[in-house]
């Protein structure tokens, strides 16, 4: 079977590998170094399963910037290109996707186009009327970066947005690929496939919105968090997971997805989505005037990414927090490894940590490394379980 994957995000590419094990893969990908580091079977992005599949396992997967090259003799085209949130226009930007079609419908494909990326509700059908010859599915990923491949080999679910046969032999793919065999699926139109989506990762923002809250009170009070975040997380209607806290939510899906599903209520009755916006914005600000008002003359700003095992700082909270602290008078100071570039946001990055702590009175870190614990300067975090 050969399948082409278009894009080489996160997504695309862990859609990819993982596929490659069973079948023929070609990734379609505009960028040429990208597809170079490919071919070698080098990983473009930070993903450690996806760098040891690469080098170990024997897969079929070539990468090409010809889409004549990658569409030839397919069975599925799975899209996977960047969906921006646009602020003017209040909706993601789907002109990628737009142009992708466009490109598949003029050869004459007959088999399954797939969408991953994500979409406004309503998109997938749209797209299916402006090309009634193509048959087109909307299949939401539920991916974390950093271990994308993980993810996609060990799925929380499977949703899929078609009743087409060849969507159900696509879910049958998926799971033939995947390490886990005993995976939920659940075939719905393409509708509710998209909305399923933009809820899962809404109800993700206001947990973390939640638990970040309830830090913010358990700081200002002297509470232990920890203790508090256990006793709560006790009760299995609640649960152990998804709750440590930190600056704020970020990323690139969580902040753009609820803000489209905002946009989709439009005049519909809702407060908490909206609420769990508010909230982010309020953390970071309660984060940053703590940081103003600290002694500390010089701050230090441990990693940019979110999380571990990412070298995604795409609305990553510290912008934010970096953003309100450069009106103060305090020096800022960033120490990112993976940072291709000297200067962010108007602040000089190095990737040598003991100049780093030469520098500065305190370091802030999002998530805490084994690499502060050998240093002798104060440490402001608020990840209590040192998880993502």
């Amino acid at each position: 079977m050969k399948i082409t994957v278009v894009g080489m995000g996160y997504v695309g590419l862990s859609n990819a590998v993982m596929l490659s094990q069973n079948n023929e893969v070609s990734v379609l990908e505009i960028d040429a170094n990208k597809v170079t580091l490919l071919n070698e079977r080098k990983s473009p992005i930070q993903d450690d399963l996806i760098s040891r599949y690469l080098q170990e396992k024997s897969l079929k997967i070539s990468a090409t910037t010809d889409s004549n090259i990658a569409f030839t003799a397919s069975s599925f085209i799975i899209i996977c290109t960047p969906t921006n949130f646009i602020e003017s226009r209040n909706s993601f930007c789907t002109s990628s996707i737009d142009e992708v079609t466009d490109d598949i419908n003029r050869i004459g494909f007959n088999g399954l186009v797939v969408i991953r990326s994500t979409v406004p509700i309503g998109y997938t059908q749209k797209l299916q009327a402006k090309y009634p010859e193509l048959s087109i599915a909307f299949f939401p990923e539920f991916l974390r970066e950093g271990s994308a491949l993980k993810d996609s080999l060990n799925p929380s679910r499977i949703i899929c947005g078609s009743s087409a046969k060849l969507a159900r032999d696509f879910i049958q793919l998926l799971l033939d690929a995947g390490t886990s065999k005993d995976v939920q699926t659940l075939l719905t139109e393409p509708d509710e496939a998209e909305a399923i989506k933009l809820f899962s990762n809404a109800y993700l923002a206001m947990r973390v919105a939640f638990f970040n809250e309830l830090d913010t009170f358990a700081f200002t009070k002297e509470l232990n968090a920890k203790d508090l975040i256990n006793g709560v997380s006790m009760d299995p209607r609640i649960g152990n997971f998804y709750n440590n806290p930190s600056f704020g939510y970020g990323g690139y899906c969580l902040p753009k997805d609820i803000r489209q599903l905002v946009s989709s209520f439009d005049e519909i009755p809702q407060e908490i989505i909206k609420a769990t916006v508010e909230s982010n914005k309020t953390r970071k600000h309660f984060i940053s005037n703590y940081l103003k008002n600290h002694s500390a003359k010089k701050i230090g700003i441990y990693k940019l990414a979110m999380k571990h095992g990412s070298d995604n700082w795409r609305e990553t909270a510290l912008i934010d927090i970096i953003e309100l602290l450069k009106k103060t008078k305090k020096q800022i100071f960033i120490y990112e490894p993976n940072f291709h570039s000297k200067i962010f946001m108007g602040i000089e990055v190095t990737d040598n940590f003991d100049d780093f702590i030469e520098q500065i009175d305190l370091v802030i870190a999002n998530r805490i490394s084994d690499q502060l614990t050998t240093i002798n300067r104060e440490v402001f975090t608020r990840d209590v379980f040192n998880t993502n």
